[in-house]
């Protein structure tokens, strides 16, 4: 379900080392493990290349991504719970980060099916079919995380 990891070590070598200097790569990693309980793959692609060819502007992303994903209207569930919901109109593959997010920021299965109902009203079978995917999958996740403690 997400994309493979990157090689570090190539990047590093080919493309260049982190050199944020606002934020270390340990900080910016922090903030997702925090949201998600890891970095995902493509956000950890865009912290190394990014970081490295251009940091200021992995700076300023990280700075709007910030500011849009925790309006201060809204609580932390609530935005993740609503990004949930668009991501998965779109058949987004990025729904499932945003529906562990959620979870971890304390939304119910009877929070996340509701999203998933009003998605199937505008978007059809197709968003209920993948929700319940998505929610299967991160029960699934849940309990190999459970079970691992």
């Amino acid at each position: 379900m997400l994309p493979n990891r990157i090689d570090r070590e190539v990047v590093e070598k080919k493309i260049g080392t982190y050199a944020d200097p606002n934020a270390s790569l340990e900080e910016r990693n922090a903030i997702y493990k925090e949201l998600i309980g890891f970095v995902p793959p493509r956000i950890e692609a865009r912290m190394a290349v990014t970081g490295a060819l251009d940091p200021k502007l992995l700076d300023l992303q990280e700075q709007m991504r910030a500011h849009a994903m925790y309006p201060k209207c809204f609580d932390v569930k609530t935005a993740q719970l609503m990004l949930f919901g668009m991501l998965l109109m779109d058949m987004n593959d990025a729904a499932v980060l945003h529906g562990i997010a959620a979870r971890r920021a304390g939304a119910t299965w009877e929070e996340m099916q509701a999203v998933i109902s009003l998605c199937f009203l505008f978007r059809g079978l197709s968003a209920a079919n993948r929700g319940a995917e998505l929610l299967a999958n991160i029960a699934k996740r849940e309990a190999e995380a459970e079970a691992a403690k």
